[in-house]
């Protein structure tokens, strides 16, 4: 390791120390040549593939533009901040682990709307109508036709709308609607 005060490449390990996390391991170091002592931090580099866009760009995936994305997405909507990390989090956790080097935009987007449909069904329509660039009112009105019907074959109430099965869940006990 080179030394930052003399840049010599010869320093040996005094302390060795897991990171809270566990994700860094830090190093206190001391330079043989001026015994300096520095510090050094140790994680695995994680590749997270290149993202391919429509004209042929490529760009490395950008979590902050996901983030931003989904905030939009679900502005004036019941979904947590932490929840909308979450699905970053499991996005870039997929693209890490599907090994390869290069990611078309349309799966990443794809993604999102996969992770959004079950969370918020308003937000997932928005991000739906931005990614999808409908047309027209009538290509919104066959992607809103879809998560019905998809809503109505026996998707679980809470995993669109929690507040809302909670409800039902005190009606169905005699309980009544709370205040």
């Amino acid at each position: 390791m080179k030394c930052p005060f003399c840049g010599q490449l010869e320093s040996k390990v005094t302390d060795s120390r897991a990171g809270t996390a566990g994700d860094v391991i830090r190093r206190r170091r001391e330079c043989e040549t001026c015994a300096r002592r520095f510090t050094t931090y140790e994680r695995v580099e994680e590749v997270v593939p290149l993202v391919v866009k429509k004209d042929g760009r490529r760009e490395a995936f950008e979590r902050q533009k996901a983030l931003s994305g989904l905030r939009r997405a679900c502005d004036k909507r019941a979904v947590p901040l932490a929840r909308i990390e979450q699905i970053v989090d499991a996005i870039e956790r997929e693209l890490i682990d599907s090994g390869e080097k290069e990611v078309p935009s349309e799966k990443v987007g794809e993604r999102v709307m996969r992770h959004l449909r079950e969370v918020d069904p308003v937000a997932y329509v928005r991000f739906a109508s931005v990614y999808r660039q409908f047309k027209d009112i009538d290509e919104l009105r066959s992607e809103i036709d879809q998560l019905s019907s998809r809503r109505s074959e026996g998707a679980p109430l809470s995993a669109q709308d929690p507040s809302a099965a909670a409800a039902s869940e005190g009606v169905k006990n005699g309980e009544g609607a709370q205040p």
